[in-house]
Order: C-alpha cells, then structure tokens, then sequence
C-alpha cells in the first residue's frame, strides 16, 4: 500500500501555484505556505501579517543552488556535506548569482520579496515533497517561494490542523501528512546559516549536528544552541519568523 504519493502531490501543487494559487504543504521541518506569482506572494504577506521587509526562502535543490548562489567552492563542500552526506535540512544565505537564468524569470515584486542586501535564501534536502516540488520548479524554471505556514509571531506548526485559518484560508491547496518529522517542543524551524560568513541567522532543527559537522570537517566554530528558552522565544518573535 502506497501511503504518501509526494510526486503526484508535487505536481498538483505546482499547477495550482502556476495559475496563481497559494499552496500549504509539508516540509520535514515545518509546515509552509508558498506561490509562484506576485498575487499569491501579496496574498501570503497578507493572510500572516507578516513585514514586507522580511524575504521570502526559496525551495532548492543541488542544482538550484549551484545556479543561483555565487559562493566558493569550500561553501559548496559543506552544503553538499550536511545536505547529501548527513541527509539533513538546511537553510542557506548567500550572494546571489546576477544575470543567472533561474531567477532571472521572475517580477520585481516577487524577486524584491525573495532577496535581500543581494543575498538569497535557499532551502534544501527538507523531505521527500519539497524534494518533487524542487525538481519539477528546477525543471520548468520557475522558482517556488514562500514561508513558514503560520502568522507571524506564531511559531512553526507541525501538524495541518494546528496552521492559522487566515493563513489556512488563504489557501487553494493544502497537503496533509501529518506530523512533520523534524516536530519540536520549542516550535523552530529549519536552521538558517550564511554560507559566506558563517553567521547563524537561526537556530533551527538539528542545529548541533549541523555544528558538529561543521566543527569537525571543516573547522568552522559557530556559537552552541542558545537555552531552550531563549531559542523558543526568538521562534516566535518576528525577527525569526521564517
């Protein structure tokens, strides 16, 4: 028995987002609510309240990344390193590549909302639906952005049920599976880094195995996770509201 279908639900989610629908679907890390056009980004900003001076993520894969983020190539080991050789989630900040053909595509309204201060935040390797979704946008070269699947101040939701209605109502399709994988106490979603200078943006979901890695083949000291208080707190307060 096939429980989860992730290529047959990518592909009626990229339709719906391609005629201009607002999507609510589940990542390893977090529920999230994306689109493809101006409408749907405006709608999003909208049903969370959240600042337009907060960028969008974008979802990415390999070769996403390669195309759309000007970083060296000690940057690329240890992206490759966390995502591929430990299979674990990742949100990485960097330069992005002017002029490159994936980005190139969109409106100003959605390429303004989606970067910032010339970087570009890419999400990558966070479950096997954000895996089909990734392919397929790569494919088509159309980029799929969005945030986390709750108002702001609200903290990420791990189960459909628990997102907001205005962001719920928002919309025109919405995927169930259930309890994400990466569920925590402390309502964090995917850890953010920059990939050029280290600097944590946020401290998300196996954020010490992410440390280790980077400590132990790399050299690369960043900070310990913060008190777990202090952690939940910054989830749910704006400045963390991805």
């Amino acid at each position: 028995m096939t429980v989860l279908d992730p290529d047959t639900d990518a592909q009626r989610v990229y339709e719906t987002m391609k005629d201009g629908g607002v999507a609510v679907i589940p990542l390893d890390v977090a529920y999230a609510v994306f689109g493809m056009t101006a409408e749907a980004i405006q709608r999003i900003y909208t049903a969370k309240g959240r600042s337009f001076s907060k960028p969008n993520g974008t979802l990415a894969n390999r070769d996403i990344f390669r195309e759309v983020h000007d970083v060296d190539t000690r940057a690329r080991e240890v992206v490759a390193a966390i995502t591929e050789d430990y299979d674990l989630p990742l949100s990485i900040v960097g330069k992005h590549r002017e002029g490159n053909a994936f980005t190139g595509a969109l409106d100003p309204f959605c390429f303004e909302r989606s970067t910032k201060s010339g970087t570009i935040d890419l999400l990558l390797n966070a479950g096997p639906l954000h895996r089909a979704l990734t392919a397929i946008s790569w494919q088509n070269g159309t980029p799929v952005m969005g945030s986390s699947a709750n108002v702001s101040l609200g903290g990420s939701k791990f189960r459909l049920q628990d997102v907001e209605a205005p962001v719920l109502d928002a919309a025109a399709i919405k995927v169930d599976y259930g309890l994400c994988r990466y569920n925590n106490p402390m309502a964090i979603s995917s850890t953010i880094i920059d990939v050029d200078s280290f600097e944590v943006h946020r401290f998300g979901v196996c954020y010490e195995q992410i440390r280790d890695i980077l400590n132990r083949h790399f050299s690369i000291e960043i900070p310990p996770m913060p008190d777990r208080d202090l952690v939940r707190g910054a989830a749910v307060g704006e400045a963390q509201d991805a």
